[in-house]
Formats: C-alpha cells, structure tokens, sequence
C-alpha cells in the first residue's frame, strides 16, 4: 500500500487511514530516497507516534520534516514485521536506520562429501560445495586452531584434492602423526569413516559423546588383546580429556552469546563472546551505522534482528540491556534456529562475569575507534586544504594495476570516506584486449569501465587518486573528457626520490602543479594509506588470476581427458613434464587411453 500526497506531507491524514494490523512502514523524502524503515504490531498506533504526539527528540523531528511519502506493508504477525524490517534495512540501508555495516563474510569449517575420504578445510564465502559446513568462526584464528586440533585429535585430511590424488607415498603430515595417510590407502574406507564421524561430533559440540564412544573402543580393543590399537585410542581419550580441561570455561552454558553495547561521540561498538558447547570461541567487535540520539535498546535490537536472522542462533543471548519487542525476538530466533531461544537481559553470577568482560571489550574498542576516527577526519581536513577544495572530500577512490611481465593483468578501485575503507565498494577489473605490460592502455580501460556506471547513474568520486605519474594521469584526464564527467578532482601520486615513504609528489592533473606535503603532512598520510591500500588489493587480485592460471593443466583442454583420466596420467608419468615426454604407444598404456586419445593428447602437448 502506497501513499502519495503533495509537499508537505500530511501525516494525521496518513494515520487517520491505516489499519490496526501489523506491518512495515517506510518513508521516503521528496527526491525519492528512503529515510526510515519501522516495524509495528499495530501500524496506526505506532505510526501515531511521529504525527500525533509532538514534542520529539532531534533526530525523529528531522526525519519527519523530510518526509514526503510513506509506504506500508501489511504482514499476519509482529514477527514476519520483524522480518521484513530486518531484510530492508540491510538490502535498502535507509538514512536514519541502525545499520550494521558487517561486508566481510564469516569463515567456516567444511567438511566435503560424496567422497570415501573427505577433507576438512578452511571455507569462506558461498556455501555450494557438497558437504556440510560448521560455524560461522568470530575470526580466522579460531578456525585455524581449530583445524589444527582436527589434525592431533582425529587425523582427518585437510590437503587439496588436487595433492591428495596425486600421491604415491604418504606426506609429511602422516610422519608427524596428524594424518592417516588415505592418499596411499593405509587407513581403511571404515576406519576413515569413523574418524570423520567423531571429527563431526566434536565439530557439533559432542565432544563428551566422542569420548565415550572411543572409551568403547579402547576397552573392545583391549579384549580382544589388540593392545596397540588400545593404546592408540588411550591417547586420543586422553588428549581429547585434556582439550576440554584447557578450554572449558566455568559457567558458559553449550551455546551462548554474551552481547554488550556501548554509546559514545554518536558512534557504537557492539561486543560480542562467543561460547559453544562451553568453550570459548573469542570475541568480535562491530560498528553498525547509527543515526544520532540512538538508545543502546535501540542499537541491540537492531543488532540481534540483523546478524542472528542470517546465521545459527545459540540457545541463550546474555545482553547487556533490555531491548524493545523481547518476547517477538524471541519467538523469531526460536522459529529461526527450530529450537527455544532465549534472551537473557539481567544475569548473575558467572554470566554476569561474562557480561561485564564484553561491557570493558566493547568500551576500549570505542576508545580506540574514536581516536581513530579523530585522526582519520584530520586528515580529511588537511587534504582539503592542501588541495584547496571548498568543503572536506566524502569519497577517495584510488587506482592500481598489477601484472607479472604482462601475465594476469589487474586493476584495481578502493574507495575511502571520512569512516575509513568501504569494502563494499571495492572492485576489481580483469584487464584483456591490451598489449601485455601496456600499463596506459590498461589504466584507461579500468577507469573507463568505472565511470561509464558514473555515467548511467553511479556513486561519484570527489577526489580520484592515481597510482602512477604523468602517463597515468593523462589517461584518466582522457577518460572523464570522452564520457562527459566533471567535478572530479584527478589526482596522481608519484613515488619520490628513493622511493621513500613520506616523499611522494602528487601531480594535479588540471594545473598541472606538483605538490610535495612532505612526510609530517597528514594529507599525505591519508593518500599515502589509500594508495597503499589500492596497491594491496591489486596485487591479491592478480596473484590469484596468476595462481590460477598456472594451476590451469593444458591437458584439460583435451576433448574426452576429465579429471579421473588427468589424475590416473599425471600420477602414471610423476605430472606433466612426464605425459609430455612420453609417446603415443606409452600413453596407451594408461587405463582408459585408446589410440585415439593419445593421439589427441601428443598432438596437444606437441602442436
């Protein structure tokens, strides 16, 4: 349902209509653009609020004194409002919504499946191998502890594929006893099974059950007097024992997450501690997105909706302060997770221990984040008058390439604002069509790939940082002149005598003046910070497109040689150079290599 009305907007009106039900509101102001998003379990009672019962606080005021129209969805219950309002903030990012700004994905553990030996490994981003996937982790050291505990306690492979088909004797793993060597067969299919079973009942906090079961086992071993096996299962039991003493925290139920939230200088950190089956996991900071005069109920609720709605939920939340619609969180976290979930927002005891540990976390990762935003607007403030600009610069885009010798050309665009980096602006361009090493022609198809969006409606940069001298510069000059794009300010950054740290000249591109801030310039530091962080992000890019090409077989360009052919050749011959020296008579004897294809591979290997 829509309501439209000329400027101003009137809000009894818009409350006079609207229905009891429970829905979503949202409002938009008179270019478009969406102010807020709100849910309520009663529209016209909630909506009354910001229309009907003046005076209000400044950050509402401001709000309704944009709004030039407003738009409701109706939903059966307060908990699908819930659910709806969580996914517009995070897809639409209104203005005067609690954002939570979280653009880096979660790391987990994968197991593999649909094979007779899986491997555990590290995993981040989607989730579409066949398998099964355990987390999310709070960080990557807490999957890497955790893979490497896989390793001493069940001997579960974590090599790549592409190894573990092409050993003929056991790796170094098996001879430091953290492997079970399934690449050369010497663990049964049965025995591997089982160890993946436990490996996956400790991932799933069973670590008590694994226990027992291999406590079964030692003593079935030791009666039917196969006391080396027994010992071996001794061992695990024991260290599997001990790995519980170490890390079982006194107090800490089997899952729980204990939340606090701290307000200062219109910024928010939210802490978080993770615990599963009793164990500590770590902790992690976020910084959501608030609007001013936000409440810390406010900035909870919106942080539990948000992040809890799109991952596994633990049976218990300790929160550092109540939070409004506890009972409809509650109900929609338990829908969720398919099991009861608490919130929990006055504790004792050890929880309350746990509690105030997240509260001093929460409070020093603010401190530090608002020195470092003081810092960070310094320097915004400097660069706006070494480079005489008429008000502080919003968005800092910079540009790299990066190549080996013309192999695997990339370039990249990093985007910086007065909050810091914007991951998810970033972007990467994978450079073709161009004399390899042409780092001109390469500069100018990156950037005009980029602006053609600023040309079809895209985000504009203030300032556009260049990583090169004059040439480069020339080519972004070039390219905002053919698609029309003005009210940029080019910039490039110029390494300095020795290339040091401290002596870059920056080259603006309309006067062509140089500039030297020196090295106690903030504006350089911040350039400097932005260029270096483009110049990282070109080069990981580029490094996988290098690593991956290099990985690339040319005999996966044969017609009729798949992965179980490639693999039973490469493991025949000891890898590639061997199937190249070899001839049509020796590839035959490869199983499932007919004269025909051996003919077609030697053609391949020797045009």
């Amino acid at each position: 349902m829509e309501h439209t009305e000329s400027h101003p907007f009137d809000g009894k009106a818009f409350v006079r209509h609207l229905t009891t039900s429970p829905g979503v509101y949202r409002y938009f102001d008179a270019e478009g653009e969406l102010l807020y998003v709100g849910k309520a379990a009663n529209l016209k009672k909630r909506t009354s609020n910001y229309f009907l019962k003046p005076p209000m606080d400044p950050r509402i005021a401001s709000m309704v004194s944009q709004i030039a129209r407003a738009e409701v969805t109706l939903t059966r219950t307060a908990g699908e409002a819930l659910l709806l309002e969580s996914q517009l903030i995070k897809s639409l990012k209104p203005r005067y919504n609690i954002v939570l700004r979280d653009d880096k994905s979660y790391p987990y553990i994968y197991l593999s499946g649909g094979e007779d030996y899986p491997r555990l490994a590290f995993h981040r981003g989607a989730k579409s191998g066949v398998g099964r996937y355990f987390g999310p982790y709070p960080s990557t050291f807490a999957v890497r502890e955790s893979l490497g505990l896989m390793q001493k306690l069940f001997k579960v492979r974590q090599c790549e594929d592409s190894y573990f088909k092409n050993r003929s004797r056991p790796c170094l793993q098996h001879q430091i006893g953290r492997c079970s060597a399934p690449c050369v067969q010497l663990i049964s299919v049965e025995d591997y099974r089982s160890d993946v079973r436990h490996a996956e009942m400790f991932l799933e906090g069973r670590s008590s059950a694994v226990i027992d079961e291999l406590a079964q086992s030692m003593e079935q071993a030791s009666a039917a007097l196969n006391f080396e096996r027994a010992a071996s299962l001794r061992d695990q039991v024991a260290a599997l024992r001990r790995l519980q003493a170490q890390h079982f925290v006194q107090g800490a139920s089997a899952d729980m997450d204990v939340i606090a939230c701290c307000l200062d200088g219109g910024m928010a950190c939210v802490s978080v501690l993770f615990f599963r089956n009793g164990v500590s996991l770590g902790s992690r900071d976020f910084f959501p997105r608030l609007p001013t005069d936000a409440s810390v109920g406010d900035v909870l609720s919106q942080f539990i909706a948000q992040y809890y709605l799109e991952r596994q939920v633990p049976r218990e939340l300790v929160l550092s302060d109540p939070v409004e619609d506890m009972e409809v969180l509650e109900d929609v976290l338990s829908q969720h997770a398919g099991y009861a979930v608490q919130l929990k927002p006055s504790v004792r005891g050890d929880r309350a221990r746990f509690l105030e540990m997240a509260q001093r976390n929460a409070s020093a990762a603010l401190t530090s984040r608002l020195a470092s935003r003081h810092t960070l607007l310094a320097r915004f403030d400097d660069l706006q008058k070494v480079l005489e600009l008429t008000e502080p610069p919003r968005r800092i885009e910079c540009f790299d390439i990066s190549h080996t010798r013309g192999e695997a050309t990339v370039a990249s665009c990093v985007v910086f604002g007065p909050e810091g980096p914007e991951k998810s602006h970033y972007r990467r361009f994978n450079i073709t069509g161009i004399t390899p090493g042409d780092d001109y022609a390469a500069m100018h198809q990156a950037l005009t790939r980029r602006f053609k969006k600023v040309v079809e409606g895209g985000a504009k940069p203030d300032i556009l940082l260049i990583d090169g001298g004059l040439g480069q510069v020339a080519q972004a000059m070039d390219v905002l002149r053919e698609l029309g794009v003005e009210g940029i300010r080019v910039v490039g950054v110029a390494k300095g005598p020795g290339r040091r740290a401290g002596e870059e000249t920056l080259i603006l591109a309309e006067s062509g003046k140089t500039l030297h801030p020196g090295t106690s310039s903030p504006a350089l530091h911040l350039v400097a910070a932005v260029r270096d962080e483009s110049h990282r992000f070109a080069i990981s890019g580029h490094r996988r497109k290098r690593d991956a090409a290099r990985e690339r077989s040319t005999l996966e360009d044969v017609a009729g040689v798949g992965a179980r052919r490639r693999a039973a050749l490469l493991k025949a011959f000891g890898g590639l150079s061997g199937v190249e020296a070899a001839g049509v008579e020796e590839l035959m004897s490869v199983k499932g290599i007919d004269r025909g294809l051996a003919e077609r591979i030697y053609a391949m290997l020797h045009p």
